[in-house]
């Protein structure tokens, strides 16, 4: 196992300790990264921004029509070292005239480039919910599991796809 400086089971730091020892095991067995390919094998061919935001607007116009408009959609390749996430959902206000101009603007990790499809949707849900429900509560995540059902098992892999990512980047 290739050793490095942080620790794969931070990703799963809230979940409780039988989890977390039942990850421990299959990261020991080196079968974490086996149990991962088996269970998602659909890849897909989103890299570019211009693609990214095809997608992203296909999902919002099914879910959210009524939402705010996004001005900006794009892969960000510093969220995950520099904000310690995933995707970010921001409001960016500028002065227009005498106006105060509100846009959102979502950025998703360029880690998902390379993962499988459904976690790209996870965290393309997840950023959508925020046009709606600012704050992680009980709304935000029953409005993720309305655009996702599955959502908190894929959230909960891919979590599990970063520690694997964590042992062997490649």
């Amino acid at each position: 196992m290739n050793t490095k400086s942080r620790d794969p089971l931070r990703y799963i730091g809230s979940y409780g300790p039988e989890l977390k020892a039942q990850v421990q095991a299959m990261i020991d067995k080196q079968s974490l990264g086996k149990y991962l390919e088996k269970k998602y094998t659909a890849s897909h061919s989103i890299t570019s921004d211009k693609s990214l935001r095809e997608y992203v607007m296909k999902l919002k116009n099914q879910y959210m029509r009524k939402s705010s408009p996004l001005s900006k959609i794009a892969f960000d390749g510093k969220i995950h070292v520099v904000n310690n996430a995933l995707g970010l959902h921001s409001y960016v206000s500028r002065v227009q005239g005498g106006k105060l101009k509100s846009n959102n603007e979502i950025r998703i990790g360029s880690v998902f480039k390379k993962a499988p499809e459904a976690f790209l949707r996870m965290i393309v849900v997840h950023e959508l919910a925020h046009l709606k429900e600012k704050e992680h509560d009980k709304a935000f995540y029953q409005l993720c599991q309305h655009m996702l059902p599955d959502y908190h098992q894929l959230e909960f892999d891919m979590r599990l796809y970063l520690a694997q990512l964590e042992i062997d980047p490649s």
